[in-house]
């Protein structure tokens, strides 16, 4: 086997393990919008999200599923001519790394809603984490689920004197595994592939 082709089939699968360990870990584990602080700068807190990465929100989500498993498909359309064409190992790793991130989410948006449990909020009347009752016994339906968010890093807080940002957290986004896979997969290709995805043949 190629050592392109090995590289994509070896680490796109253990990504999605990763991700889904740590999403599944989470939710049933942990109570909605709990926190557990490791270092002032770093906390695990969880959220979900219905929207793009970082949490942001911009149409449903089984519009977004869909458009997820269209980006999918061209990431994986590319990737494939990426191997034949011998690009190098390091664009091969990004192309796989987004692909890994968007399935990642995809798979939430798919399966979580079908099978686990309603999370409830930190204070809600006997609440506990969610668990996982089978396919067609969660919340809700296909495409319907919510994807799990866990990564908080308030660096810090900007000075109250500054304007617009004054007593905000610098970069407040809560995010998963899999949106740091599409985050570092994407910047590097665009810093140092580029010029590859660019090429025709």
């Amino acid at each position: 086997m190629d050592k392109r082709t090995l590289v994509a089939v070896t680490l796109i699968p253990l990504l999605l393990v990763v991700d889904q360990a740590v999403k599944i870990a989470v939710k049933t584990s942990m109570l909605l919008y709990e926190s557990i602080e490791i270092w002032p700068w770093f906390r695990i807190t969880f959220t979900e999200n219905r929207g793009m990465a970082f949490g942001m929100e911009f149409v449903g989500t089984f519009f977004l599923a869909l458009f997820r498993i269209l980006a999918i498909a061209a990431f994986v359309w590319v990737l494939i001519q990426a191997v034949r064409r011998r690009y190098p190992v390091g664009l091969i790793v990004c192309l796989s790394m987004i692909i890994a991130g968007a399935s990642g989410n995809i798979l939430d948006n798919c399966f979580y809603g079908l099978g686990f449990e309603e999370s409830h909020p930190v204070g809600y009347p006997f609440a506990a984490p969610a668990r996982w009752v089978g396919l067609g016994a969660g919340y809700g339906d296909f495409l319907s689920g919510k994807v799990v968010d866990m990564f908080y890093f308030p660096l810090f807080t900007w000075p109250d004197w500054l304007p617009f940002v004054g007593g905000q957290v610098f970069f407040g986004a809560i995010f998963n595994f899999a949106d740091a896979c599409i985050s570092v997969g994407a910047v590097s290709l665009v810093l140092f592939y580029n010029k590859f995805l660019l090429q025709r043949r």
